[in-house]
């Protein structure tokens, strides 16, 4: 899959599962999606954050919490909870415009 880089590829950390979209450079900002398998409102996020990323450079990782206890319990009720170098900026839905404006901060 080519996504403004070099192919993704998939990765486990524990019982988490996440894709990383690799790019040359590390001090692009890191986007992180707390997901669970088969949410509706996740696909949707996840979408709209991989239209943007056709457009502006940063790292994308997908984290499901599903059988993860602590994560269920910090971001369970909230999914998907997208995170920008490691500040939450949205959880429910991702606002095209508003999530664009936030990584073009981080690339000041």
């Amino acid at each position: 899959m080519k996504l403004g880089g070099p192919d993704a590829g998939a990765k486990r950390r524990g019982n988490l599962a996440s894709m990383v979209i690799p790019l040359n450079s590390n001090k692009e900002p890191l986007v992180q999606i707390y997901s669970r398998q088969n949410c509706h409102f996740c696909q949707e996020a996840e979408g709209v954050v991989r239209q943007v990323l056709q457009d502006l450079d940063f790292r994308l990782e997908i984290i499901y919490v599903d059988g993860d206890k602590e994560l269920e319990g910090l971001y369970g009720e909230e999914v998907p909870v997208t995170m920008i170098n490691g500040t939450k900026h949205d959880y429910f839905r991702v606002d095209k415009k508003r999530f664009s404006e936030a990584i073009l901060r981080q690339h000041q």
